[in-house]
């Protein structure tokens, strides 16, 4: 039997369709998923600043896929259309955080093995899952990077902040310097020795120096 001796025969008309007790509990529990995931990544968001439309998008996208994925498997000839429809659609929206991809892609894994009938792999799945990300996100770092900026007047002044410096903070590198007539700008990515910031106060008083800003830095923007 070819493809074309599918439409041809009573194929079709003898699928077996979603009943409405399996489309009811399939998106009950998507919306129980969802709102876990939605949960988790609430929880767990250590970004600049938290999307309230992202983390409902967590929501609605394991639902989603739960409807799309129990409609393909019930029927050939909607499966065959939605994959054209959905072949030709293309999302612009931008990934700001890395671990947003792994929050969108638990949501359609969820959602495609939820409607797949495999109710004991969803669920223990997203729990293991949920439960990883938050040990690791809630693990607080010893040693946190800040960026100090500083603008000192001359060489002089240059020198006598890299001194005090040394004697203030466990570590200290430059990673940027730009010079202006009349003003020097350095960027320091420094390890605080106690956490204490009262050094700063010291630093902008140091003579020379016109300014310092201290300003945590976690890899996702520049100071």
């Amino acid at each position: 039997m070819n493809f074309s001796d599918i439409f041809k025969s009573g194929f079709l008309e003898n699928m077996a369709s979603v009943s409405l007790l399996d489309m009811t509990v399939a998106l009950a529990l998507a919306f129980g998923l969802g709102l876990f995931i939605h949960l988790i990544y609430k929880k767990t968001y250590s970004g600049i600043m938290y999307s309230s439309g992202f983390s409902l998008t967590l929501l609605a996208m394991t639902m989603i896929t739960t409807l799309v994925i129990l409609a393909v498997t019930s029927n050939v000839v909607l499966s065959l259309g939605m994959v054209g429809a959905l072949s030709i659609v293309r999302f612009r929206t931008a990934i700001k955080e890395p671990t947003d991809i792994a929050f969108l892609f638990w949501s359609i894994g969820a959602g495609i093995v939820l409607a797949a009938g495999m109710l004991p792999l969803a669920v223990g799945g997203s729990l293991a899952i949920g439960l990883v990300l938050l040990v690791f996100a809630n693990r607080k770092s010893v040693d946190n990077p800040f960026i100090l900026v500083i603008r000192c007047a001359d060489h002089g002044s240059e020198l006598r902040v890299r001194e005090f410096l040394e004697h203030q903070v466990r570590r200290s590198a430059v990673k940027s310097k730009s010079v202006q007539k009349g003003m020097v700008e350095l960027n320091y990515e420094i390890r605080l020795k106690d956490g204490g910031t009262d050094f700063v106060n010291e630093l902008s008083g140091l003579e020379g120096v016109s300014s310092a800003v201290l300003v945590s830095y976690n890899g996702d923007y520049l100071g």
